[in-house]
């Protein structure tokens, strides 16, 4: 059914049809496409467009829809024998098949232009919802798996070179921050996505008497749109959410990156659960960290997805054009991805095993305790700038003796920084390493201990 034609003398070429048809994707739509329908005929009926029965046969009909689709959300692409162009067209098709020619009168100043742009906004307004929910869950894996190794010890990298030791803990904390950053970033795009379009008609407004704060009331959205033009051919939006949902992928790869190494034979520090792992076709004894490895490897994904629709959208007049219709896929398949992505990591975390004892010998390797020695020395008066020398050239002559730096004879330790005694060797233990570090953000147990508290505050008053 198209729901236009009256100005043509012949139907579309059938490759324009493929070209030009959205339902293969936007009825995804369908629910939202209804919702909006439901609001907009009270709307008109408010308006003196349609009378108190009209009103009730439209709304019974379209709330029998509304379950339908809610039940089956594939089912605007079940076989009708009729050609639908768009979700819209299946819906009033539909409507028309249960109330007659009253369905037809429904779209009274109303446009596909108005209408397309307030089911997207219904749509990613759920959508981020859905999400959110889902960060509020890996989040809350990531501060369990914290809680849990809020005393084991991790080397920390720089360059991927051993930098000082972390606590598990704290490397844990450090993703769920990110996560959080991605929650408000994800609750900001949603406040300006909850703006209602509808009463914009085509790009002129609408010449009937709606009432539309009302009816974005009727919706649940904040408010009505300001300016008609603007309304029906903004995507600013749907750019927000994906740059939020990009900046989270980044996130998650980060994480996912870290996982792999960690759970590489070379590190060895994580296993994963066989359920999020899998084997070679060839090599019997592999057991590859596949969950993790797309963690990255959909960022790339997600990130094309914002690429793709600035690209469309940076060289659009105002106010609708066809191309906006490349909006939706990008969208649609970036919230599926990061919902994929979202649901496995927290898994992942619920199966993690981590071998406490080679994390500690690691993180007692590489000479992680050096910046130790320079702390103190600056303890014992010396200089910052000429503490880092000395304790670098003690490193030096530490890797020539082939010893940890806390094993040196202190002779040895003396030619290169004169100032050490033997209180220089319980200074350089990771437990006194620790301890200095008890500053907010530190990585000291106490510091990691109130990090996480605040954290699972933070989680619990947010919500879901």
């Amino acid at each position: 059914m198209a729901l236009w034609g009256g100005r043509f003398s012949g139907g579309p070429d059938p490759l324009f049809t493929q070209l030009n048809d959205s339902l293969g994707f936007d009825y995804r739509l369908a629910r939202e496409d209804i919702e909006g329908s439901i609001a907009y005929a009270r709307a008109t009926h408010r308006a003196g467009v349609l009378s108190a029965a009209e009103l009730q046969q439209l709304l019974s009909a379209l709330e029998g829809l509304l379950a339908a689709v809610i039940a089956d959300p594939r089912l605007p692409l079940a076989p009708t024998g009729q050609h639908h162009e768009d979700i819209h067209s299946w819906v009033e098709a539909r409507l028309i098949e249960k109330v007659g020619q009253l369905g037809k009168k429904l779209h009274t100043g109303r446009s596909r232009n108005d209408q397309v742009a307030t089911d997207l906004r219904l749509w990613t307004r759920r959508a981020i919802d859905e999400r959110l929910t889902q960060l509020a869950h890996t989040r809350a894996a990531l501060l369990t798996f914290a809680q849990a190794h809020t005393s084991t010890i991790l080397p920390g990298y720089t360059h991927l070179q051993r930098a000082q030791p972390v606590l598990v803990a704290h490397w844990a904390l450090a993703y769920e921050a990110m996560l959080s950053r991605d929650s408000a970033r994800l609750r900001d795009a949603r406040a300006r996505t909850n703006v209602c379009p509808l009463g914009s008609g085509a790009l002129a407004g609408t010449a009937y008497a709606i009432d539309r704060e009302a009816l974005a009331k009727d919706l649940g959205f904040a408010r009505a749109s300001e300016n008609s033009l603007d309304a029906v051919s903004d995507r600013d939006f749907v750019i927000e959410t994906l740059a939020a949902l990009s900046t989270l992928a980044m996130h998650l790869s980060r994480l996912g990156e870290d996982l792999v190494l960690y759970g590489s034979g070379e590190f060895a520090f994580f296993e994963y659960d066989d359920a999020f792992s899998s084997g070679s076709s060839l090599m019997p004894q592999k057991k590859n960290p596949d969950a993790a490895e797309l963690l990255r490897g959909k960022s790339g994904r997600i990130v094309g997805s914002l690429v793709s629709l600035l690209t469309t959208l940076k060289g659009l007049p105002l106010a609708y054009n066809k191309d906006l219709q490349e909006d939706k896929e990008p969208l649609f398949d970036a919230m599926h991805q990061a919902s994929l992505c979202l649901q496995a990591t927290a898994r992942i975390f619920a199966g993690v095993r981590v071998d406490a004892a080679r994390c500690e010998r690691a993180a007692k390797g590489g000479y992680s305790n050096a910046t130790d020695l320079a702390d103190y020395l600056v303890s014992k008066g010396v200089p910052f700038r000429d503490a880092h020398e000395q304790a670098g050239r003690s490193v030096r002559a530490a890797i020539e003796a082939g010893k940890p730096l806390d094993e040196l004879p202190l002779a040895l330790l003396r030619e290169h920084a004169p100032t050490c005694d033997n209180d220089v060797f319980p200074a350089l233990s990771l437990a006194a390493g620790f301890a200095r570090r008890e500053v907010p953000g530190g990585t000291g147990p106490k510091a990691v201990h109130a990090a996480l508290q605040a954290a699972h505050a933070r989680l619990n008053a947010e919500g879901t």
